[in-house]
């Protein structure tokens, strides 16, 4: 049945009917992000109130309440083939293991109020910020191998460089990001990149706790 339900932020409706099938309260600030399981009747909402909250779309009520973050939590992104997810903060971004939010670790280092998370087939996570830069991690180890900052187009101030919404394309090799500075752009891997012009920081992960 979860083909014909729409969820907008804390209420799902029936499309068929077009009726509100229930509302879903608790979160104690603006929502910021809502993400479904595809095999699996749940709902993870994240926000302002520095929360996350784990639905059971079924019996429609709040199954976990997850409090790790300490500031507005904007952005989630489900992992395409695992049972985890990702949240990101101005603290830390965080995983998760599906259905009962169990912690994983921490990826820090990304120094920025995030407001898009996405994560592709390659296990390849990308952070989004609000200053414009874009950060590129390793989902498994929670390792930033590559980081970069979006150029606004001309005519737009510095200050409208963020980066707002983003997502992979069905290949997982293209990344398309929104942006304050009202453009859309689509990344590409740069096939002439070498570890000379393009360093990547790699160490060993580890797990983090808190």
């Amino acid at each position: 049945m979860l083909e014909y339900v729409l969820i907008t932020y804390r209420q799902v409706w029936d499309i068929r009917t077009k009726s509100q099938i229930f509302a879903l309260t608790g979160h104690q600030s603006t929502v910021a992000s809502v993400k479904t399981q595809e095999g699996d009747p749940q709902i993870i909402t994240s926000s302002n109130d520095s929360t996350i909250k784990l639905w059971d779309l079924a019996a429609g009520k709040c199954r976990t309440t997850l409090t790790h973050h300490k500031k507005s939590v904007r952005a989630l992104a489900i992992h395409p083939r695992e049972f985890t997810f990702a949240s990101g903060s101005p603290d830390n971004i965080k995983t998760w293991s599906c259905p009962d939010g169990n912690f994983i670790q921490n990826a820090s280092g990304h120094n920025a109020i995030i407001n898009t998370l996405s994560i592709n087939q390659d296990g390849v996570m990308v952070s989004g910020g609000d200053n414009g830069s874009i950060q590129f991690w390793d989902f498994k180890t929670a390792t930033c191998f590559q980081s970069l900052d979006t150029i606004v187009q001309p005519g737009s101030m510095e200050s409208e460089a963020g980066i707002f919404c983003s997502t992979f394309d069905k290949t997982g090799t293209r990344l398309i990001t929104g942006e304050a500075d009202k453009t859309i752009k689509i990344w590409k891997q740069d096939e002439s990149a070498t570890e000379e012009t393009h360093p990547v920081v790699w160490q060993p992960g580890f797990m983090k706790r808190g």
